[in-house]
């Protein structure tokens, strides 16, 4: 019998056939894996039904906070291994997450560091070399903030600290593709700039992208992964540009119904848009 970790893993996904199979496959060491499904129409959620391990559920997609905080709820063991559906934990990794889990003086949450993968190999700069998330928690001393809906992030109550195996991420299957998920995050980061009360501009529209990819691709030293990397920063300034015209055209749309007695305080009445995982 294989002994229990006390340990669920969780993911959100949609449309992911080709890149879940591998990911369930590395968290097979957990008790329990909880699958949240945004609808998937490629087989995804098919796969995971005849899955004997992993439990599946399907709901809209709403934004990405939502969508986790929901899944995290779904969960029966205090510690929680978070992972995207295109994220593969390797053997060294698996192993580290064991030892931490099983120190009784582990913090409340830990960050992952990630590894790019590009179609299969590694992408080494283009601003990805830092990148880490809350990846292993425990469920009773965290709590998703409210007021992300991409990018989301942990309100811990205790201690983060770091593993030191890097996750892999096949985030780039193609350059359609990961444009897709470009222009999605730009589109929920621009509901996001709306309710915190931004606003958009001609200078902001053309000096943010500019920035982002210079920054990325020569700050961050893009221009060493070659040809992977100009596409990678392209499609990331590409995210920014669309932010902020989508920030623009909702503000141009905005109803804004003042309320209180002094009118401080506004309702923000956003337009609905699809957006999906």
């Amino acid at each position: 019998m294989t002994p229990k970790n006390n340990i669920t893993a969780l993911i959100i996904t949609y449309n992911e056939i080709g890149y879940i199979e591998r990911c369930i496959e590395s968290i097979g060491f957990a008790d329990e894996i909880i699958v949240v499904d945004s609808f998937s129409t490629d087989g995804t959620y098919e796969y995971l039904l005849s899955h004997k391990k992993v439990k599946v559920v399907q709901r809209p997609f709403k934004n990405y906070t939502d969508q986790k905080a929901f899944a995290l709820q779904q969960a029966n063991n205090d510690w929680i291994l978070f992972v995207d559906a295109d994220e593969v934990v390797n053997a060294q990794l698996r192993e580290e997450i064991l030892q931490t889990i099983a120190n009784k003086n582990a913090a409340e949450a830990y960050y992952f560091y990630r590894q790019f993968m590009y179609q299969g190999a590694p992408l080494h700069f283009s601003g990805w070399q830092t990148d880490k998330n809350h990846r292993l928690f425990r469920k009773s001393k965290v709590k998703f903030v409210d007021n992300k809906l991409v990018h989301e992030s942990l309100d811990v109550n205790g201690t983060s600290k770091s593993l030191k195996t890097k996750l892999e991420h096949y985030c780039f299957k193609n350059f359609d593709d990961y444009k897709r998920k470009m222009l999605c995050y730009g589109q929920l980061q621009a509901q996001e700039r709306l309710q915190k009360g931004e606003t958009s501009s001609v200078l902001k529209l053309l000096i943010k992208p500019i920035w982002r990819f210079t920054y990325n691709f020569v700050c961050r030293f893009g221009f060493l992964d070659g040809t992977k990397g100009l596409k990678v920063c392209y499609l990331n300034a590409l995210s920014v540009y669309h932010r902020y015209a989508q920030l623009h055209r909702l503000r141009q749309n905005l109803n804004v119904k003042p309320y209180g007695s002094f009118g401080k305080e506004r309702n923000y009445a956003i337009g609905k848009e699809s957006v999906i995982s």
